[in-house]
């Protein structure tokens, strides 16, 4: 074991500190709370940018393949199905799901209210895998009988709220066309996304009743819904599919159909950065404080060391690697701290949200591993190298005044 070593382990566990006890444990807390919130934002961070992107993507898809018109509104242009184009899309590697789908304005009647919505279409290839997650009441559309499916639909528990229904009730939705159109339906199940642009706006219904409605050609539809394996990948899955697609055809990312939303989470990494420089600012500055107590408190050591030859950087390095472990267990309290409270959050919902407000009723908790390893790794670096300047304290004692020193 090296001098530096030595010292620095028995001025840690084994001496009687007096003036700088206090300190150091500020300190060690300083750091255990700088590193634990640093923890927890980028975990509330990721989680929310998750849960947020996963509503959406799970209601409206990640990529949308519509006719290339200057159609812009709720009513789909038609286009035939292309079951070619269908297989060439599906051989790329970031595509998981091609479904078929239209949308349709209407107006809502029930227990006297109205209520303006927009009826999507899907059939029976559709990917119900998010939306039963959603489901508060009831079930997802059944197309085993394709004229029942027809008759039933599925609406939000916004909707459900506002015209006062329930799973089973009928109402009457029209169609503003020529001639003017109605059809009945059957509730048959209440979901809720919690993003009020999809809550307040659609309801699920059947793509073949969109078809007679609007008197498309049997094989006709809206648009294509597309799901990407990886959303990170999402720009190259759109450059893989430009490749294959129809020249009647264009494409739409899901950050191009709801950018306030996803300019809104990128906007949360900002958040994210200052939070984490203020609290290695935090905690840089209170292991500063500490050093240079620990230093002043052990003047008279420091002269005697140099008197038997010692030189600055050996006696700087103990209080170097003193200061490392105490860095090392206030990171060790911090990642105790940090991941403790993000899991009982996880597993409790203890702490709740403004659904209206952020999306959702609790706040969610996403940890990686990755984040976790470089937050400690940065946050010891960067306190051992601010620290480096503050021992150059020992170079400007004297032996014979420090040794004097009491």
């Amino acid at each position: 074991m090296s001098f530096a070593s030595f010292i620095s382990a028995r001025i840690t566990f084994k001496s009687k500190r007096t003036f700088s006890k206090l300190i150091v444990r500020i300190a060690i807390i300083g750091i255990m709370l700088g590193l634990g919130v640093m923890i927890l934002s980028l975990a509330i961070v990721k989680g929310f940018k998750h849960e947020i992107r996963n509503k959406v993507r799970g209601f409206a898809g990640d990529i949308r393949v519509v006719k290339f018109d200057l159609n812009n509104s709720y009513q789909s242009s038609s286009f035939p199905a292309d079951k070619e184009f269908v297989k060439r899309a599906l051989k790329s590697p970031f595509i998981t799901h091609v479904m078929p789908v239209a949308t349709k304005p209407g107006i809502v009647k029930a227990n006297n209210e109205i209520e303006g919505v927009v009826l999507k279409g899907v059939d029976k290839s559709y990917d119900w895998g998010y939306f039963k997650k959603m489901m508060v009441a009831g079930d997802v559309i059944s197309f085993a009988d394709s004229v029942e499916a027809q008759k039933e639909i599925m609406i939000s528990q916004t909707t459900a709220d506002r015209l006062k229904l329930k799973i089973g009730d009928k109402l009457l939705m029209y169609f503003v066309q020529e001639p003017l159109r109605k059809r009945q339906f059957k509730i048959k199940g209440i979901f809720n996304i919690g993003v009020e642009e999809v809550d307040k706006t659609f309801v699920i219904g059947a793509l073949s009743l969109i078809n007679r409605l609007n008197d498309w050609k049997p094989d006709e539809i809206g648009q294509y819904e597309l799901r990407v394996s990886d959303f990170e990948h999402i720009n190259d899955a759109a450059n893989a599919l430009d490749t294959v697609l129809p020249v009647k055809l264009k494409e739409y990312t899901i950050e191009e159909d709801y950018p306030t939303i996803f300019e809104w989470l990128n906007l949360l990494d900002v958040n994210s950065i200052v939070m984490l420089v203020l609290m290695v600012a935090v905690a840089v500055i209170n292991m500063i404080s500490a050093l240079l107590i620990m230093i002043l408190e052990r003047t008279a050591m420091i002269g005697m060391f140099k008197a038997m030859g010692a030189s600055n950087w050996a006696i700087r390095k103990v209080f170097l690697i003193n200061a490392t472990y105490l860095i090392g267990l206030g990171l060790l309290l911090g990642n105790l701290l940090g991941i403790g409270l993000g899991y009982f959050q996880t597993y409790t919902h203890f702490f709740k949200l403004d659904q209206a407000s952020y999306y959702m009723t609790f706040v969610p908790v996403e940890f990686d591993s990755v984040d976790i390893l470089l937050l400690n790794i940065g946050t010891l670096i960067i306190c051992l190298l601010v620290l480096i300047i503050p021992s150059t304290l020992v170079s400007r004692i004297s032996p014979v005044k420090a040794i004097q020193f009491k």
